[in-house]
């Protein structure tokens, strides 16, 4: 879109020369053709090391915006940046793409669809009632039992399992709030990575990132029945039991052990070769790798035990 067009979307003054702006971007990886935005305080010092073409920002930030970028003005960045998002997501499907591509040795079930675009590597096995997305690419050896979606742009790699009923790549839950109440949606044109070696269990959900990708490593060893939200990054070997989740953007180490319905807020840190038990809580980064923690809040796991001790002395 012209620079001009989305100032005319986001009813804001342009005073400067009109450009092209390809797409969206975070604040810190957006080039000179993409338009990003700033909502949270916590961003505003990124502002001045920003290399977007254009940023959507308050009056009480435009000073901050480098030369180099094009600051758009608006009352409530959030919702214009959820506003503006729709003009850049992508076709569900695009009937302008090329057939899909089906690799040697590939099973593909008569009652699968595979959209125009994917590709599915060597000796995979798709099952009835398989969706696969526009651009969506399956690595080799790969299996997909019944129901399984993979949404448009979504990557699956080499020797992946993933069981029935689970969707990778459907929308993250985010949208923006105005002082009325009322929501708008904001579109996720991001998609979901899954590298190899990795089992997925059945009615599990993994969301597209809002930019970028979700990340799934490789080694990882996910139980049915759990959530991960938008941007979340699960380090190699990691192991999430049934019913836990992570909320978006947290990042989590390499072998990371969450159990059954254990959870994470967003935006967090956890360190490698931590342990959560089930039912816990967490709120805050974990800095420390090797630790084993439990309950809510959340405590070290031998702590949470003596708790438990002193509360059953009480009872009696």
């Amino acid at each position: 879109m012209k620079l001009s067009e989305i100032a005319s979307i986001l009813k804001c003054e342009l005073s400067v020369k009109d450009v092209e702006i390809k797409s969206m971007n975070t604040l810190k990886d957006a080039n000179s053709s993409e338009l990003t935005f700033v909502s949270n305080a916590k961003y505003v010092k990124d502002i001045k090391e920003t290399q977007a073409g254009a940023i959507v920002v308050s009056a009480s930030h435009a000073e901050l915006v480098p030369e180099s970028c094009t600051a758009l003005v608006v009352e409530n960045p959030y919702w214009s940046m959820a506003e503006i998002s729709k003009y850049f997501a992508p076709l569900i499907e695009d009937d302008s793409l090329a057939d899909a591509q089906i690799g040697e040795g590939s099973k593909i079930s008569p009652k699968a669809e595979i959209a125009k675009g994917a590709i599915i590597g060597k000796n995979c096995t798709i099952l009835a009632h398989v969706y696969v997305g526009a651009e969506a690419v399956i690595g080799d050896n790969t299996i997909l039992y019944p129901s399984v979606s993979v949404y448009r742009d979504c990557k699956i790699g080499n020797d992946c399992i993933i069981h029935a009923n689970s969707v990778i790549g459907s929308d993250g839950f985010g949208f923006a709030t105005n002082n009325l109440g009322q929501h708008k949606k904001i579109y996720q044109n991001g998609n979901v990575v899954l590298e190899d070696d990795v089992e997925i269990g059945s009615n599990v959900s993994i969301d597209r990132a809002v930019f970028g990708s979700t990340m799934i490593k490789t080694g990882v060893r996910i139980d049915n029945l759990v959530q991960i939200g938008h941007n979340c990054e699960i380090g190699e070997y990691s192991v999430f039991v049934a019913q836990s989740g992570s909320a978006g953007s947290t990042k989590f180490g390499r072998n990371v052990v969450m159990g059954g319905q254990a959870a994470t807020a967003g935006h967090l840190e956890i360190a490698s070769f931590t342990t959560m038990a089930a039912r816990s809580g967490v709120t805050k980064s974990i800095k420390e790798s090797g630790g084993t923690f439990a309950g809510f809040p959340l405590m070290p796991h031998r702590t949470w035990l003596k708790l438990q001790g002193r509360i059953a002395k009480l009872l009696k």
